[in-house]
């Protein structure tokens, strides 16, 4: 696929309009789940368990499907068919979580959407490197990045939006408020419309003769594609290699603050620890209407970065967003009023737009582009497996080291933001462009 045509940043745009309903699924997750297994009877200490779905299915399916999509060769093409039963998946999960009347019930369900969500996930982003000409790619990923931002501002809002039409108090029958059921089911429809339009306005590009043939020398069984990841994995470039240590870090550090930030601003600002309470709804919503802040910010920040990576190079960019994420979070337990927990969060977004932007742009600048597929589900590993060690420590120091306390989470998860700004610094990839790349980008 050489001599990609450049796309008009409307093409690039409606490309990514299937991201936002991706993205939308995703945090309805991380707004809803650690309210919804409070609701259920979950104990704090062991709620990062039944978050365990994540990191597993993403471990497993991630790589295991990424190198799949690099092998076919569809009458729909090589990425699109894995969207779509991907998003089909994440549909029905959505709309039957919210009916969920017992924990083993959410659980289940959680890795189920998951799973759905991962299927598309990484063929996606290969879908975007593979479409996009390389001096396009870091517009292309960055408007992701910032359908991200969107996306989950209005996942974490809609509960908020949703109090005009239904009383906040109003319950279902497993002690889930109404509110929160209408928006999976906002989230369901949008999942699958939403990667229809993309794959429609802007469908993959054909193969050409040569790489047709080169496709038939690999077959699409388990064991060639067990094959081909193993072979990325031993021929890893060295800048993805160092990456390794900035995601862990970061990775290890937004998922305590997805886990425990409900929690935590119910004990700063509401005092109270009792999911039963009102004012734990009180905080749900406080939370959530923080998350939408943090993430309308992303969606801003993503588009203001555009310019700025090109300038300045990603990894140094990267680096700052990092920083300001990690002063936010060391900050927020000392908050004791919505508005200052809002004024926090633009730390908070600064650094969710770089994670879901600029580490892509510098993956996608030292890989081979015949193993996209590939080395974006690889790179996955370098997501889900700081959130699986998460998962399995933060239970053994939650009472032991950080005293039962959710507040202390998030001093924890700021200072390994911190560690993550300084591990971006000393990766070899993502650099500053010369003026004169940067004209001809533009």
């Amino acid at each position: 696929m050489t001599g990609k045509p450049r796309l008009s940043l409307l093409r690039i745009i409606e490309m990514n309009i299937g991201f936002f309903g991706l993205q939308f699924s995703f945090g309805l997750q991380q707004a809803n789940m650690g309210p919804i297994y409070g609701f259920l009877g979950a104990d704090e200490a062991t709620m990062p368990l039944l978050w365990l779905a994540g990191p597993m299915t993403g471990l497993i399916i991630q790589p295991i499907i990424g190198a799949m999509s690099d092998r076919t060769n569809s009458r729909m093409g090589r990425r699109t068919p894995y969207f779509l039963i991907g998003a089909v998946i994440c549909t029905l999960s959505l709309f039957a979580m919210p009916y969920s009347s017992a924990l083993w019930m959410a659980a289940s369900l959680l890795w189920i959407l998951d799973a759905g969500n991962n299927i598309t996930m990484e063929p996606y982003r290969a879908y975007v490197a593979d479409r996009l000409a390389p001096e396009q790619r870091s517009v292309g990923f960055l408007t992701q990045s910032a359908f991200t931002g969107l996306a989950q501002t209005l996942s974490y809002l809609a509960p908020s939006l949703l109090t005009a039409f239904v009383a906040r108090d109003v319950l279902d029958d497993n002690g889930i408020p109404v509110i929160v059921r209408i928006a999976f089911v906002i989230g369901a429809i949008l999942s699958i419309s939403t990667i229809a339009w993309s794959v429609w306005r802007v469908p993959e590009l054909p193969l050409s003769d040569k790489e047709r043939a080169e496709l038939k020398t690999k077959p699409l069984t388990v064991r060639a594609t067990i094959a081909e990841i193993v072979s990325a994995i031993r021929a890893m470039p060295r800048p993805m290699k160092q990456l390794a240590g900035a995601m862990l870090c970061q990775w290890y550090a937004m998922f305590a603050y997805w886990q425990f930030i409900t929690f935590a601003v119910g004990r700063s600002i509401y005092e109270t620890s009792d999911p039963a309470s009102a004012a734990f709804r009180e905080a749900v919503l406080t939370t959530q209407q923080a998350g939408a802040l943090y993430n309308f910010i992303a969606f801003l920040g993503a588009l203001a970065l555009i310019p700025v990576v090109a300038r300045f190079g990603a990894r140094h960019v990267h680096a700052v967003c990092l920083a300001a994420s990690g002063a936010a979070m060391l900050m927020i337990p000392g908050a004791s009023s919505p508005i200052g927990l809002f004024a926090l969060m633009l730390g908070i977004g600064i650094g969710w737009a770089g994670m879901m932007g600029n580490t892509y742009v510098m993956l996608a600048d030292c890989i081979p582009p015949e193993r996209n597929g590939v080395y974006m589900g690889v790179f996955n590993l370098f997501i889900v497996i700081p959130m699986l060690i998460q998962t399995l420590t933060m239970p053994l120091m939650y009472d032991a080291i950080l005293g039962g306390d959710p507040r202390n989470v998030l001093l924890l998860a700021g200072g390994l933001m911190l560690a993550g700004a300084v591990a971006t610094l000393r990766v070899d990839t993502g650099h500053r462009q010369s003026r004169n790349s940067r004209l001809a980008a533009g």
